[in-house]
């Protein structure tokens, strides 16, 4: 049976517009490669599932997460859950996690698999590999992430289909939402797997994609981050501060302009969400206060 190098797995849930964005750049950034595209989605109502039917080059999974079915509530299943019926489905070396409010910039997927082919064929034992992401519209600089015991996780990027299956995939029972991917690394470290970041393979993310189900997932974060440290303390969390993780930044200047694509949602995702205004009008407050202190300091 052919196998394919790399699985894109992406969860999905009434984000039709967006989704379709990041699709159009995993396919402009994997036309060259042997690949799956894997989609997971969560019993969508917006018209996704249609088009995503009528996608002869993805692999759709629908499992219904919300409503009544037969009278009945239906169970709502956690993130890790959704997760890894796509890791599981996927037919191939490496899966690439990414979510459907991102856009890929050219060369992120390509560079990080020539890092990890490199990185194992000098036999070392990489696990996962991380891209630097950014808030769009709200961020200058690119980040990975490190979590408890300083140690980087992905948020977004690419793991190897083998060590996956060695720590049997995401735990879906103790996390909701929150937590779960840091803790899915951090069992890879733990069996002896390194994660390492690809400062070629770059990600912008939509912050404001569907304000309702983020709210939904935030209501779950304290939980989510208890449950997260009681299980990994004295092992790579000491219970101090200093060891809950951290941000490490990266200038880079996306001569694309992969991020404009979003900017004809975002003008209708704040005409619907008034709401977000507040928080923008907020942060051009500040910077003109900033702006009107370095005047201040430096001219009078």
């Amino acid at each position: 049976m052919n196998r394919s190098l790399i699985s894109v797995v992406l969860g999905s849930y009434n984000r039709y517009d967006f989704l379709k964005l990041t699709i159009d750049s995993v396919r402009k950034e994997l036309v060259d490669i042997p690949h799956e595209i894997i989609v997971v989605d969560g019993g969508s109502t917006d018209g996704v599932v249609n088009w995503l039917i009528k996608q002869k080059d993805i692999i759709t999974i629908l499992q219904h997460n919300r409503g009544i079915w037969r009278g009945k509530s239906i169970e709502k299943r956690s993130w890790g859950y959704f997760m890894n019926l796509g890791f599981r489905a996927s037919n191939s070396k490496y899966v690439c996690m990414i979510s459907d409010d991102c856009l890929l910039l050219p060369g992120a997927i390509k560079n990080g698999l020539k890092l990890f082919e490199e990185q194992l064929n000098n036999n070392q034992k990489i696990g996962a590999v991380a891209f630097y992401a950014r808030e769009w519209n709200k961020e200058t600089n690119y980040c990975v992430r490190y979590t408890v015991g300083k140690k980087l996780y992905v948020n977004h990027g690419i793991y190897l289909k083998q060590a996956l299956c060695d720590v049997n995939f995401i735990n879906e029972d103790d996390y909701f939402f929150y937590n779960a991917d840091s803790d899915l690394c951090l069992k890879m470290w733990q069996l002896g797997y390194k994660i390492i970041d690809s400062k070629e393979s770059f990600v912008e993310h939509y912050p404001h994609a569907n304000i309702k189900i983020r709210s939904q997932n935030h209501e779950k974060y304290l939980q989510d981050a208890e449950v997260f440290l009681k299980n990994w303390k004295d092992v790579f969390y000491d219970g101090t501060k200093e060891s809950l993780g951290f941000a490490s930044y990266i200038k880079h200047e996306d001569v694309f302009r992969t991020g404009d694509k979003y900017k004809n949602l975002y003008l209708k995702n704040y005409l619907t969400n008034p709401g977000l205004f507040i928080p923008e009008v907020k942060r051009i407050i500040k910077r003109f206060i900033n702006f009107c202190l370095f005047l201040v300091l430096n001219l009078f």
